[in-house]
């Protein structure tokens, strides 16, 4: 059939700024589909108009129904860039559609800042948590921010605050090359504006004040990240732990007995787009993985509470599982190792006897490595200071061939 939808980018400029490609499928299109702002742009005729609804994803069916039919979208600079032409993409084939952007308002924000682009760290906020910022603040990052509304840089800033960031530059870019184009600036310690125009963009200098919990995104956060009642991989098996499970860009990581959520949200934080499923049966447990979660940028972790096996069914099948608890129970370890896809990676750690010999067992069955992680820490004996052994921890990492 060919493209029969096309997905145009807009700026602030409008219709004026297009291609005379861009403006030709405007004005070729059987139905036009875009935000009431877009379609404001148009000139009056009689075509065929969907405006997006709420939620944006009722509107799918509509278009899939116009196939066949000259379909344009109306997008908001790149379609590609956090844009509607990714979410169309989810539905329908790259062949059926042509895309021509505009600058999207990461170019055109560090086009005003002098930031190259690909020195920056960009992050959607429209629809989604606040805390998903959390994963990016660290010392010397430069963000930039596609915002949720007009109240988002004041929430920006009480969050750098909080986690002792309040010297980072801000700057609040309205209507990127439109009449109405304005810059604010100011710091996170002291910001001024409680709102702004719900159509920005917002770029964060993140600078830190002295003693600011440094939380990178490479596996071993301190202990102290955590919230945990003592039931949690340490940091520095924790570390090992994540290194054999591999994270990857967009799969999926099954952690079963979470205790604190450590591995999952590490794993979720260590890859781009990578995904996890905290499994805990103990309720008290299950509320600590959820604070973690907020207060360390994973607040898409998908939480399941209950006992495993029976806890996993349903779930979508894992690129990796760690076994940090119940490793006595009975059909776990084959119900995680018979979800895995070929190449997929499992890491059980154990610290008692019975664990041992359970992935000794395991280990003669299906191979892998089996390493015995023993930890020291320093800490004082009087007034001087000796070496403390954490429980030493038996770990098995095997690949499913």
């Amino acid at each position: 059939m060919g493209a029969w939808l096309s997905v145009v980018g807009l700026g602030e400029e409008g219709l004026d700024a297009l291609s005379p490609a861009a403006r030709r499928l405007i004005d070729s299109a059987e139905v036009l589909v875009g935000g009431s702002r877009h379609l404001a742009m148009l000139p009056e005729d009689d075509r065929e108009q969907l405006t997006w609804p709420s939620p944006l994803l009722d509107l799918i069916p509509e278009i899939e129904r116009r196939r066949g039919r000259r379909v344009c979208v109306l997008a908001t600079g790149d379609p590609m860039a956090y844009g509607i032409g990714s979410t169309l993409l989810r539905f329908l084939s790259a062949e059926e559609m042509l895309i021509l952007p505009a600058p999207s308002a990461f170019s055109l924000a560090c086009a005003r800042l002098g930031w190259p682009l690909h020195e920056v760290e960009t992050v959607t906020l429209h629809g989604r948590p606040l805390a998903t910022l959390q994963a990016h603040v660290l010392p010397g990052a430069r963000l930039l921010l596609l915002a949720d509304d007009g109240t988002t840089p004041a929430q920006v800033a009480a969050l750098l605050r909080e986690r002792g960031y309040g010297p980072s530059a801000m700057t609040v870019l309205e209507h990127m090359g439109g009449p109405d184009e304005r810059r604010l600036e100011g710091s996170a310690a002291d910001w001024p504006q409680e709102r702004v125009a719900d159509f920005h963009t917002l770029a964060v200098a993140c600078a830190a004040e002295p003693g600011a919990a440094l939380l990178p995104r490479v596996p071993g956060l301190p202990d102290a990240a955590f919230k945990h009642d003592g039931q949690m991989t340490k940091r520095e098996v924790r570390a090992a732990t994540l290194a054999a499970l591999a994270p990857v860009p967009g799969q999926r990581l099954w952690d079963v007995g979470a205790g604190c959520g450590s591995i999952a949200i590490e794993w979720m934080r260590a890859a781009d787009r990578a995904e996890a499923v905290a499994v805990e049966r103990v309720p008290a447990r299950a509320a600590l993985i959820a604070a973690n979660a907020e207060a360390l940028g994973t607040p898409k972790l998908d939480l399941v509470e209950g006992e495993a096996p029976a806890a996993l069914e349903g779930l979508a099948a894992p690129d990796a599982v760690f076994i940090g608890g119940g490793l006595s129970g009975e059909g776990l370890f084959r119900r995680c190792w018979a979800a895995l896809p070929a190449g997929g990676r499992l890491v059980a750690n154990a610290v008692t006897l019975e664990g041992e010999q359970a992935l000794a067992s395991w280990r003669a069955e299906v191979g892998g490595d089996l390493t015995r992680i023993a930890v020291s820490r320093a800490e004082p004996v009087g007034g001087l200071h000796g070496w403390r052994p954490l429980m030493p921890v038996t770990q098995l990492a095997v690949s499913k061939p």
